[in-house]
């Protein structure tokens, strides 16, 4: 199976140190963005069955407080 994204493994760790859970990340995107993820579907993302759309890796930025340059490609901007 190929990888879906590129971004799942340094969001699941980005969440980790942010000190949230999965069910949390999904409630943030909710409330803050108006983007309806459930907890599996993050699930999905970070282990890369699930791709992200372009607006979902940005509000998940903007929650974890990480730059999205560093989550697709490890690095800042």
């Amino acid at each position: 199976m190929s990888k879906r994204n590129i971004a799942g493994p340094r969001i699941k760790e980005a969440r980790l140190k942010a000190n949230m859970n999965q069910a949390d990340l999904a409630a943030a995107l909710s409330v803050d963005y108006d983007i309806t993820l459930d907890r599996s579907d993050i699930s999905e993302i970070e282990t890369q069955v699930r791709g992200i759309k372009d607006y979902e890796l940005d509000a998940i930025a903007q929650i974890l407080d990480v730059d999205v340059t560093w989550l697709l490609r490890g690095e800042e901007a």
